[in-house]
């Protein structure tokens, strides 16, 4: 029985010193390493907006109202007339508080707690620009811009019925097809003759505000037009970056434009002609020459210089109501009367294109429109009758800069094919084949 009970005990060491010496063989130069069964939380993403952590406040966000004014909006918040004035004082130099606008958009930061008492004041007067005015510890105010993503982008497109038509089925802008039309091929290509089969390429860029803001198409680069068969490229340029004048010449270096727009507004009709011999019936049939071309449109529709000059009047007078008139040159003058209000003082420099008032009903007419008056060597006539001059051409010293600069860009253009070649050279139906646009992000 000793016998047996020393063999067990026996047993029982050995199977303890395996069992050690199994602990230990394992056991490697370095820690042990514990696994850390905990949860591994992820710390939420911070959210700025304007430059500020948007978890720290109560948001409140509103547009200005008619009747509403920087003191009764701080008011109705909880802030007292002392401070506000406090406020107003302080931020002037910066943002004057009465031009705040009917329908722009106001945010309020607030603070986290029952009082919700305002912290800070943003207002954006256009979707680009915002004004702040933090009243947090000390008072300070500043403007700023959102960031600002320009993306380039290529398209194609074929004529069957019109060029909107054209981009819409492509889910593409309308504002393509302005461009192209009144910008770029106004005086090249007469778009209400398009023919079937009239097709397009364009390198243009689309505008971006914070990534998530489509503002739409911010210009076009390149274009080339095939329109009865004859080839139209275009490429725009700087020819004044003082000045910021812009144009588009073709691939020899020539303008496309003309100096003149056709119209000082968009998408409008010609309510009344130039007509000298113009007789009125209110009038008792008197006389009454008419030395103005009318452009009917809403109020406030933006009215455009037609041509690059200086404005030489920016008043009102008479039955002329508010008015502005432009010297482009020693000929050429031009006139814009009924305004609403202008946009330009005398001595400014305008580009064509330029807003420089809107439409309005002031001094004598019957509805709202601006009247164009055309000017040539001091004497009002009528600009639809007259051969206008062709814009500046490019200097002879752009000229070779021009010719280098484009030259990558018409070989970009030129790559791009239309779907019915590639369908051509694939030998596809015309259903299987997808567009492919590059785009390529341009930050500001």
């Amino acid at each position: 029985m000793d016998r047996e009970r020393k063999r067990n005990v026996g047993n029982r060491y050995l199977v303890l010193i395996l069992c050690i010496a199994f602990v230990f063989g394992c056991k490697d130069d370095k820690e042990p390493v514990v696994e850390d069964l905990a949860e591994v939380v992820e710390e939420p993403e911070e959210i700025l907006e304007f430059g500020f952590k948007v978890d720290d406040y109560v948001i409140k966000r509103d547009t200005i109202r008619r009747g509403d004014s920087f003191g009764e909006i701080l008011e109705r918040n909880k802030v007292g007339y002392p401070k506000i004035f406090n406020i107003a004082e302080k931020a002037k130099d910066t943002f004057d508080i009465r031009r705040l606008q009917v329908g722009k958009p106001y945010t309020l930061l607030c603070s986290k707690d029952s009082l919700e008492t305002p912290k800070c004041f943003i207002y954006q007067p256009t979707l680009e620009e915002y004004v702040v005015i933090n009243f947090h510890d000390s008072i300070h105010a500043y403007t700023s811009r959102k960031p600002i993503k320009y993306v380039e982008k290529t398209a194609t497109g074929i004529i069957n019925s019109n060029i909107s038509q054209t981009l819409e089925d492509q889910g593409l802008s309308s504002r393509l097809a302005y461009k192209m039309a009144d910008e770029i091929y106004a005086w090249t290509i007469d778009f209400r003759r398009l023919q079937k089969g009239d097709r397009f390429k364009v390198i243009y860029t689309d505008k971006f505000i914070d990534d998530t803001i489509y503002t739409g198409v911010h210009n076009i680069k390149a274009a080339y037009f095939e329109h009865n068969k004859e080839p139209f490229y275009a490429f725009e340029f700087v020819t004044d970056s003082a000045k910021g004048i812009v144009d588009y010449f073709s691939e020899d270096a020539k303008n496309l434009r003309r100096a003149f727009l056709k119209a000082p507004v968009k998408f409008s009709r010609i309510s009344s002609r130039y007509n000298l011999k113009r007789r009125i019936a209110v009038y008792g049939f008197k006389l009454r020459p008419h030395k103005g071309t009318d452009f009917a449109a809403p109020i406030g529709t933006p009215i455009m210089a037609t041509a690059n000059g200086t404005v030489t009047e920016s008043t009102r007078r008479g039955g002329n109501g508010k008015f502005v008139k432009i010297r482009h040159n020693a000929t050429y003058e031009t006139q814009y009367l009924h305004m609403k209000a202008q946009n330009v003082k005398k001595g400014d420099f305008v580009k064509q294109g330029d807003v420089i008032g809107w439409v309005g009903m002031t001094g004598n007419t019957g509805g709202p429109h601006v009247c164009y008056r055309f000017w040539k060597n001091g004497k009002q006539v009528d600009p639809f009758k007259q051969k206008l001059p062709e814009a500046k051409p490019i200097s002879d010293s752009l000229k070779v800069q021009y010719l280098d600069f484009i030259a990558p860009i018409k070989q970009q253009l030129d790559n791009i094919h239309f779907l019915e070649d590639v369908f051509e050279e694939q030998n596809q139906p015309e259903h299987t084949i997808k567009q492919n646009t590059n785009q390529i992000s341009l930050n500001r």
